[in-house]
């Protein structure tokens, strides 16, 4: 069921509370499908990246080879945010005034650690990626379920804010030209200086208003990519325990509030019921549970992995794991 749902997907959200083995997941269903024949990409958002350690290789901020037809990458949200920022004090300090440069660095500067200013740029990141991909799937291997959540619901928020800034600066820029049809005329020279300021500020305003416009465009492409339950869905990886299962409904709630199709939902590690008395009791406790998720939410198809003796490190790990979720219903 999973791997059919990838495989008519372009673009695949994995998530869900940390440790319940999202990137393991995330990976093999990537390397599911590029045995099948698609050209994969699995993408680390997480800021606490475990793609290399499960493969046993680097991976970083740059597309690295993990297989044949797959590709790996970690994005980096502390360098995103530092690229990012640096690109928009370039802008700024081509369009500001010189004397106001200082103003930029210190607005800059509190904006590093300002709520919301990673998770924008790493938005920004996975815009990039998709826009820039040449592959047939993009697996995204997703940060705990909070940090995920804001981070979906941040392509509307983006759009509705710069559709603000564009409204403002539609407006100023109507103001100016009113106050510009009010200059008198005076000698010459002044005449020259005045057409060049204005001038000035006229490209000025058409620079910020071609940077709006092309934010505008990249973020609702964006979330009409997100929006789209035949190019993009979502899955939820949990644990068959308590709070997992809470948290799972919730997240639920969040993303369909935020437009975000919910595919599929993975209890992974579930225990087995004949192996003593011990594990069998396990999985009872983990049916209570996994009832409340079911009753929240009858209509996610939901599939079950379970609980292996060895740790998923590794391609080898990682097929066998894909053959569970081929088996899994």
């Amino acid at each position: 069921m999973l791997l059919e749902l990838a495989a008519q997907r372009q673009v695949l959200f994995v998530g869900g509370k940390g440790g319940v083995g999202k990137t393991a997941v995330a990976s093999a269903v990537a390397l599911a499908q590029a045995r099948a024949g698609r050209r994969v990409l699995v993408v680390s958002t997480d800021p606490a990246h475990n793609l290399g350690h499960l493969w046993e290789r680097q991976v970083g901020d740059r597309e690295v080879a993990l297989a044949p037809g797959l590709d790996g990458l970690e994005i980096d949200p502390a360098r995103t945010t530092d690229e990012h920022l640096r690109e928009v004090g370039h802008t700024l300090r081509r369009l500001m005034p010189e004397h106001l440069s200082r103003e930029v660095d210190k607005h800059l500067a509190l904006a590093r650690d300002a709520p919301g200013t990673h998770e924008a740029a790493v938005l920004e990141r996975i815009a990039e990626v998709l826009e820039s991909s040449d592959h047939d799937l993009v697996v995204f291997d997703t940060a705990p379920s909070g940090h995920t959540a804001r981070l979906m619901s941040l392509p509307e928020t983006m759009s509705a804010w710069t559709e603000g800034l564009l409204r403002r600066q539609d407006r100023s820029a109507r103001f100016g030209a009113a106050l510009r049809g009010l200059d008198d005329d005076g000698a010459a020279a002044s005449i020259v200086g005045t057409g060049r300021r204005r001038d000035q500020r006229a490209d000025r305003d058409q620079e910020i208003r071609r940077i709006l416009l092309r934010r505008r465009t990249r973020f609702a492409q964006l979330r009409d990519l997100l929006a789209d339950d035949t190019r993009t869905a979502f899955v939820i990886v949990l644990a068959a325990e308590r709070l997992p299962a809470l948290e799972t409904i919730e997240l639920y709630g969040r993303l369909l509030r935020s437009g975000v199709s919910v595919g599929a939902l993975v209890v992974n590690k579930r225990s087995p019921a004949d192996r003593g008395e011990f594990l069998a009791r396990r999985r009872a406790q983990e049916q209570v549970h996994l009832e409340t998720v079911r009753e929240a939410l009858p209509h996610v198809p939901l599939l079950e992995l379970p609980l292996l003796a060895e740790d998923i490190v590794g391609e080898p790990a990682l097929e066998r794991l894909a053959g569970e979720i081929a088996r899994a219903r």
